[in-house]
């Protein structure tokens, strides 16, 4: 009976080996990729996550040593392949750094996004400033003014009526106007 237990555990811990041989990455759209089996070869080192066995995959093969007979002294060699590698290069720090770059576009975006209604809001309440200043000195003229009822007919205002769209266009010359 303690075979069968410990063939039982044998069996299940071998089975979960399977979920961490996983592949993870950014495609070229923009999403975040799983997946069993390595990313396509025109996705760039900076974009994969994660791999089995957890270094970034692909990276350069290490320098073979250099010999007298390329040139090259052999301490010079051995100094340049232990000089420490840039930060950027340190394993997790190219998903802060994409992740970074892609908050901060997105914020770019939005700022972008946001200043071009603020623009177009701008430029509503300018043309309305314009048309409500047109309007009030064509009801300060004077002249008798029209306006087409439910009907669609043809009315000229009275002074309670024209007191009370000059009182209107007023409203929005005070709203649209503001400098």
């Amino acid at each position: 009976m303690k075979m069968h237990k410990l063939l039982l555990l044998a069996v299940a811990c071998t089975w979960t080996m399977g979920a961490a041989a996983q592949w993870q990455w950014i495609d070229k759209d923009g999403r975040k990729v799983f997946s069993d089996r390595p990313p396509p070869q025109e996705t760039p080192e900076k974009n994969i996550l994660k791999q089995p066995g957890g270094g970034v995959p692909r990276s350069a093969p290490a320098p073979a040593a250099a010999t007298p007979a390329d040139g090259v002294p052999a301490a010079t060699a051995t100094a340049a392949a232990s000089a420490p590698k840039p930060a950027a290069s340190a394993p997790g720090s190219g998903k802060d750094k994409a992740l970074e770059e892609k908050k901060a576009q997105a914020e770019a975006a939005e700022a972008a996004k946001k200043k071009a209604e603020e623009e177009k809001l701008a430029k509503a309440k300018a043309d309305n400033c314009t048309r409500a200043r047109q309007a009030k000195a064509t009801f300060d003229s004077g002249k008798p003014v029209t306006q087409s009822n439910a009907q669609g007919e043809r009315i000229f205002l009275d002074e309670s009526a024209r007191a009370a769209e000059s009182k209107r266009i007023e409203g929005i010359i005070a709203a649209d106007c503001k400098r």
